[in-house]
C-alpha cells in the first residue's frame, strides 16, 4: 500500500476524485483499483507543516538580542513542527507507521517549494519506505491517472529539495543576522523599531525607495509648444513644430515669437512617411504577467490574483499557476483544438470560434519544449467549467486566461503608421503623427469593444503626398510643464522585480537574473510585497506603492550594501539554480552564505559611525510613550504627541493620522492627516503646533504641479490649521 501525501486539503481532494474513495480524519482512503491494487491512503501537509527552529535551541545566548552575541551561525539546521499545525503532522505520521505502507508519493506542487514541504515531513518521521515523485501541471482527472501511472523515482526531483532547503537556510542566516544588526545599530541613532530585512525584500524596497526620492527631488519645469492647423488641398490635419524631433520650448517668447511668424502663411508638405507593422499576438501567460495585466485592468493585488488562479487550479479547469513559462509544449498544444471548441459553447466567445489558425503545433513563439522548466504556461484546461458557477472574481481571471490562449490562434494586428512633414513660411518645420488600424487580428480578442481605446492618442490622418501646398489655419503657443516619474502599480511592482537585472552594469549577472526571472519567483514575489507591506516599508494607496519613512531609513542606512543591491540576488540564484540542476553543491553554497552572513554584520557596523539622517524622518520614526510591537508580538501602545488644542485631551500618533483620545469619551474631533498635499508632517511638527499653535516651515507641500513652503498654524477662532507663508 502507498501513502500519497498532497500539500493541501484541497489537492488532495483533486487527487482522490478519479478514484472509489472514504474520507477519514486528515486522510483520505482510496479503495484497491487498476492504479493502486492494494489501495492508498492520501493525505496531506496544510501548506508548510515544519519551520527552522530558532537561533534560541542552538545556543541560549542567541535569544536576546545583542551585536556582541553576533553573528548567529548554527554548525547544522534542524526544523520543527509548528505547534498550529501538530494535529496534521500526527494524522502523517501514524499513516507512514503503518505496517502495510510500502511506499511513499511524493504528491505536492511540482517545484522546489512542494518538494521541501514534504521531505522535511518526511525526514522528521524517519521514513525508510521507496518514494515516488508524482509531477503533473493541472489536477483534471485525465493528468491525475497519467501522473499516477507514470511516476518519477524520488532522485529525480532530489535536488529540487537540496535548492529549496539551502535557499531557506542561507535567507534564515542573512535575514537574522543582518536584521539584528540594523534594528540594533538603528536603536543606537534612536529609533526602536525592527528592521526586517531579506536577501529578496530587501533589494526590492529600495528600487521602490530609489523612485521615491526621484519624485521628491523633481522639479516641474515649465515648456511651451506650438500647434498649428494646416489646410492641404482640402485635407485638414493638426501638426506640431519641432526641431530635430523636439516639440518643446523652454521660453516663452520663443514660442510667440514662432507662433506669430506662422500665422498667415503658406504650408508645404516636403516629406511623407508610411510604415506598415504587424504586432503578433501575445504570449501565453506567466505568473508574472498575468498578476500585471489583472492589477491593470482590475487592480487586483498580486497576492489576490495568484489566490483566484490557485482556487482556479484546484477546481481543475487552469494549469499550475506558480510558472514562469510563457509556452507549453506539444503534448498540451494537441489539446487546444478541443479546447477551443468547448469554448466556443459559451455565448462569450462564441464570436472567436472557430479559430482563424485550426491549430499551433508547429508554431515555435508558443509551442517550445527547450523553454519550458517545471511547468508551462498558465492555461484553460479540457474541463471547462460551467461559468455561472465560478465567482465574478474568478471569472474574471479565468476569462483573462480563456482570451490569451483564443489570441493565440489568431493572426497579427497590422497597423499603418504616417508621419507628416510640413514646412511653414519655407522656416518652421513642423511634425504630425498617426496611424490607422488596417486589421484588428488578435487584439479583437483580447480587448473586444474597447480594443480601439489605446489608439485615441493618435489620430487618422489624411491621404496626402510630398509637393503639396496649403495654408495655415489656425496657430497657438499651448503651455505644458515637465511631469514627475509617475509611482509603480502593485503590478508594476511585480514586472520591476522580474525585471530587476536591467538595473545591474554587469552584463554577466544581468543575463543571470534574467535567466533566473529577477527578484524572487514567480511563487513568491506577491508574498515579497505583502512582507514590505507588514513590515511598514511601503504602502498602498489607490494601487500605488509609496515609500515610508521607515523603509528609507533602511535602504539609507544599507548605503552601497550589496544586500540592497540585484547583484547578490543574481550570484545568489544562478547557485541554487545550479543546485537545483545538481551542478553546484550545498555545502559550498552554505558556507559563502556563513561568510556573508559575518561581513553583513562587519559592513552594518562601519557605516553606522557615518549615518546621518533628516530630523524630520527621525522624529517620525521615535516613539515617547510605548513601544513597538516587540519581539514577542506584545501589541505597540499608541504615541502620545501633546495636549488637544480643542478639549485639553492626548492627541496620539495613529499611524496615518493624528487624533484625540478622547473622542470615543466626548466625540473631540481633533484630527489632522500625516500627509498634506504630498508631505509627511512629522510628530516633531505636531507637537510644535500642539504646544506653540505653529509648526516649523514645512517645504515641498505639492498642490497640482506647484511646489510650496509654508508652515502650519491653529486659529483658535476656527478651530482649524491654517497655512501660513512666509513674507517676502
Amino acid at each position: 500500500m502507498k501513502v500519497i501525501i498532497a500539500e493541501k486539503p484541497d489537492q488532495g481532494a483533486k487527487l482522490a476524485a478519479p478514484y472509489r474513495h472514504k474520507k477519514k480524519q486528515g486522510y483520505i482512503e482510496i479503495e484497491a483499483n487498476e492504479t493502486f491494487p492494494t489501495g492508498a491512503l492520501l493525505t496531506w501537509a496544510v501548506g508548510h507543516l515544519c519551520e527552522l527552529k530558532a537561533p534560541e535551541h542552538y545556543d541560549s545566548k542567541w535569544k536576546k538580542w545583542s551585536l556582541e552575541t553576533l553573528p548567529i551561525i548554527p554548525e547544522r539546521f534542524h526544523h520543527q513542527v509548528m505547534k498550529s499545525k501538530w494535529k496534521q503532522f500526527s494524522v502523517i505520521k501514524s499513516l507512514l507507521q503503518r505496517a502495510e505502507v510500502k511506499e511513499v508519493v511524493i504528491a505536492s506542487d511540482a517545484g522546489r517549494e512542494g518538494e521541501l514541504i514534504v521531505r522535511v515531513i518526511l525526514s522528521l518521521c524517519r521514513v525508510q519506505q521507496p518514494i515516488k515523485r508524482l509531477w503533473i501541471s493541472s489536477l483534471t482527472k485525465k493528468a491525475v491517472e497519467n501522473g499516477f501511472a507514470n511516476l518519477l523515482d524520488e532522485s529525480q526531483t532530489r535536488a529540487l529539495y537540496y535548492e529549496a532547503l539551502s535557499r531557506s537556510c542561507a535567507d534564515w542566516l542573512v535575514g537574522m543576522n543582518a536584521s539584528r544588526a540594523y534594528t540594533l545599530l538603528l536603536q543606537q541613532q534612536g529609533l526602536s523599531e525592527v528592521f526586517s530585512t531579506g536577501r529578496v525584500q530587501t533589494p526590492t524596497l529600495a528600487l521602490i525607495v530609489q523612485q521615491e526620492r526621484d519624485i521628491e527631488r523633481f522639479r516641474s519645469e515649465p515648456f511651451w509648444e506650438v500647434t498649428a492647423r494646416f489646410q492641404v488641398e482640402g485635407n485638414t490635419y493638426l501638426g506640431k513644430w519641432h526641431k530635430d524631433g523636439d516639440t518643446r520650448l523652454k521660453q516663452q517668447k520663443q514660442a510667440e515669437a514662432v507662433t506669430a511668424f506662422c500665422k498667415g502663411k503658406q504650408a508645404e508638405i516636403t516629406e511623407v512617411k508610411k510604415e506598415r507593422k504587424e504586432f503578433k499576438p501575445p504570449l501565453l501567460f506567466n505568473l508574472s504577467s498575468l498578476q500585471a495585466v489583472a492589477n491593470k485592468r482590475y487592480k487586483y493585488s498580486p497576492k489576490k490574483t495568484l489566490d483566484i488562479a490557485q482556487k482556479l487550479y484546484l477546481k481543475g479547469v487552469i494549469s499550475y499557476p506558480r510558472t514562469d513559462a510563457s509556452v507549453v509544449t506539444k503534448g498540451e498544444a494537441v489539446t487546444f483544438p478541443d479546447i477551443c471548441k468547448k469554448l466556443g459553447s459559451y455565448l462569450d466567445y462564441k464570436r472567436f470560434v472557430p479559430v482563424p489558425n485550426r491549430s499551433i503545433l508547429h508554431n515555435k513563439r508558443f509551442v517550445n519544449e527547450k523553454k519550458v522548466t517545471d511547468h508551462y504556461a498558465i492555461i484553460p484546461t479540457e474541463q471547462v467549467p460551467n461559468l455561472e458557477k465560478l465567482t465574478e472574481e474568478e471569472r474574471k481571471i479565468y476569462d483573462l486566461i480563456v482570451r490569451r490562449l483564443l489570441a493565440a490562434h489568431y493572426p497579427s494586428a497590422v497597423f499603418d503608421y504616417t508621419t507628416i512633414h510640413t514646412l511653414v513660411g519655407e522656416r518652421a518645420a513642423f511634425l504630425s503623427k498617426g496611424k490607422a488600424v488596417v486589421d484588428q487580428g488578435w487584439r479583437e480578442v483580447i480587448y473586444g469593444d474597447h480594443s480601439s481605446i489605446e489608439d485615441q492618442d493618435e489620430p487618422i490622418l489624411p491621404q496626402v503626398s510630398k509637393g503639396m501646398n496649403g495654408d495655415v489655419v489656425e496657430v497657438e503657443t499651448i503651455e505644458g510643464k515637465t511631469k514627475p516619474p509617475k509611482r509603480f502599480t502593485e503590478g508594476e511592482l511585480i514586472t520591476l522585480m522580474k525585471t530587476a537585472g536591467k538595473t545591474l552594469d554587469d552584463g554577466e549577472l544581468e543575463k543571470v537574473l534574467r535567466k533566473t526571472e529577477g527578484l524572487g519567483t514567480e511563487a513568491t514575489r506577491a508574498g515579497i510585497i505583502g512582507i514590505l507591506k507588514d513590515r511598514s516599508y511601503i504602502t498602498i494607496q489607490k494601487n500605488q506603492v509609496y515609500a515610508t519613512a521607515k523603509g528609507k531609513v533602511l535602504i539609507e542606512a544599507l548605503g552601497e550594501s550589496v544586500l540592497a543591491s540585484p547583484e547578490m540576488t543574481a550570484k545568489w540564484e544562478q547557485r541554487l539554480y545550479d543546485i537545483g540542476q545538481g551542478a553546484a553543491s550545498p555545502q559550498a553554497f552554505m558556507e559563502q552564505s556563513k561568510k556573508l552572513s559575518v561581513h553583513l554584520i562587519d559592513e552594518a557596523t562601519k557605516q553606522s559611525k557615518q549615518w546621518s539622517f533628516d530630523a524630520e524622518t527621525i522624529a517620525e520614526l521615535k516613539t515617547t510613550v510605548g513601544s513597538n510591537k516587540s519581539r514577542r508580538g506584545t501589541k505597540r501602545a499608541s504615541t502620545v504627541v501633546g495636549a488637544c488644542r480643542k478639549c485639553n485631551g492626548k492627541v496620539v500618533d495613529r499611524k496615518t493620522f493624528y487624533g484625540c483620545s478622547n473622542y470615543t469619551k466626548t466625540k473631540c474631533d481633533f484630527t489632522l492627516s500625516k500627509k498634506i498635499l504630498g508631505k509627511t508632517i512629522s510628530q516633531a511638527n505636531i507637537k510644535k503646533l500642539l504646544k506653540d499653535g505653529e509648526t516649523n516651515l514645512i517645504k515641498g507641500f505639492k498642490k497640482g504641479d506647484k511646489r510650496f513652503d509654508a508652515s502650519l498654524r491653529w486659529e483658535e477662532s476656527k478651530q482649524t490649521t491654517e497655512f501660513v507663508f512666509q513674507k517676502k
